[in-house]
């Protein structure tokens, strides 16, 4: 018995909100100012964006779906490398 569509990608639930490139953007540096503990960046960002409640849930959807695809890259390194012998 061959099960047609197994792998199939295509999801019944397609109810993604449109993802603002610039809010976005706005995300994957603030992802990269945290990874590179850039606390300044972060912080102007989270002004610049106002973090806090008045966002939409879409606006807080471009915002996450940015942070999560520079998360996704995993780091170069995972350990200091000057200590190496």
């Amino acid at each position: 018995m061959i099960a047609v569509g197994l792998f199939s990608r295509k999801n019944e639930d397609d109810d993604t909100p449109e993802i603002d490139p610039k809010l976005a953007e706005l995300g994957r540096e603030y992802a990269i100012a945290r990874r590179h503990h850039d606390r300044r960046a972060m912080n102007r960002i989270a002004r610049e964006v106002g973090l806090g409640d008045d966002m939409t849930d879409d606006e807080r959807a471009s915002f996450q779906a940015g942070r999560r695809a520079y998360d996704d890259i995993p780091p170069a390194y995972s350990t200091r490398r000057n200590r190496r012998r």
